[in-house]
């Protein structure tokens, strides 16, 4: 299976396309799809391939099929978003193509996940499969929260319904007023990884039941091979908020493009009075502001937080298609 992610030539040509691709995100890299690979070892038979139309690498079909059934190689519980990536300027061509490729594949039905809802799979990949030998439904699956990001925290801050902005301010000036706090980033490497990231995962775990239950043995290893492979390249970013010198709240932010990607967090519930979960995650914007970013995604899951620091829902859907 890894191997298929071994062909150096189609790997610089994907993200070559990811480049210059409005579908591009950080989850349907190569490496992301390798990591998941070697991590979780599916019993399923992967499917990658490179669309070419006049000479050109146009896109990318990375599937897998599961007891005959297709979907993106990966896991929605992981990845929060699923897509094709696919050149700009080039989507129409793409998607015939890619259509041909999965017709003429061995499957009962399809199911692509996580597809933010201003992908043109949504759009163009249904008209490619005939009404009269497949019944297509698309079916909105989750939301990914998100802010456009301002040139400056004043403005961040007065963007911010009056209410929010007035609870932000003021549980930070409670935090300064009662306790020696700071935020800090951590520097991974060889001999700090583990120590730091099972920090990370006692705080996730304490924060909430169903975090706690997520991060079985198999998900640990995966949340530490992203951590290595992605701080290498400096797009994995692991925050920590110390307060009076004990570390209370944290939270894994990727860096993609001109994006921030908020991955998960955790925090010690005994401080929940001081909102350390939320303060942390707010230095993290303040840093993104400072780094000249445009977005920052909460991504998936409606937690109230998101909201009240001035996000703005996106969609995320479900493709499925059926043979007739």
């Amino acid at each position: 299976m890894t191997s298929k992610f071994d062909d150096l030539e189609k790997i610089a040509s994907w993200n070559r396309i990811l480049k210059n691709s409005s579908t591009g995100t950080i989850f349907i890299t190569p490496t992301w799809q390798k990591i998941w690979v070697n991590n979780y070892k599916p019993q399923s038979d992967i499917y990658l391939d490179i669309v070419q139309k006049e000479g050109i690498d146009v896109g990318v079909v990375p599937l897998m099929d599961t007891n005959g059934r297709l979907s993106f190689i990966g896991d929605s519980d992981v990845y929060d978003y699923m897509d094709f990536p696919v050149l700009n300027g080039y989507e129409s061509l793409f998607y015939e193509s890619a259509a041909e490729m999965i017709q003429s594949l061995k499957w009962e039905n399809i199911k692509l996940e996580s597809i933010p809802e201003d992908s043109p799979t949504l759009k163009l990949l249904p008209q490619f499969f005939s009404p009269n030998n497949f019944e297509v439904s698309i079916t909105e699956s989750d939301c990914t929260p998100l802010l456009q990001l301002p040139h400056n925290w004043d403005d961040y801050q007065l963007n911010l319904r009056k209410k929010d902005r007035h609870e932000l301010r003021r549980k930070i000036r409670r935090l300064e007023s009662s306790h020696s706090f700071k935020q800090f980033r951590c520097d991974l490497n060889s001999d700090s990884l583990d120590m730091y990231m099972n920090t990370f995962f006692n705080l996730m775990a304490q924060s909430r039941e169903d975090k706690g239950e997520f991060l079985t043995d198999l998900n640990k290893s995966f949340f530490k091979e992203l951590a290595k492979i992605f701080s290498y390249q400096e797009s994995f970013n692991l925050y920590f908020l110390e307060l009076d010198e004990q570390i209370v709240a944290a939270c894994i932010c990727f860096d993609y493009e001109d994006q921030v990607l908020l991955y998960n967090s955790g925090y010690n519930p005994e401080f929940s009075s001081l909102s350390v979960g939320l303060i942390n995650k707010a230095f993290t914007i303040k840093e993104s502001i400072e780094n000249e970013m445009k977005v920052y995604n909460f991504l998936r899951g409606t937690e109230r937080y998101k909201y009240h620091l001035g996000a703005q829902d996106k969609l995320v859907m479900d493709l499925s298609i059926t043979r007739l």
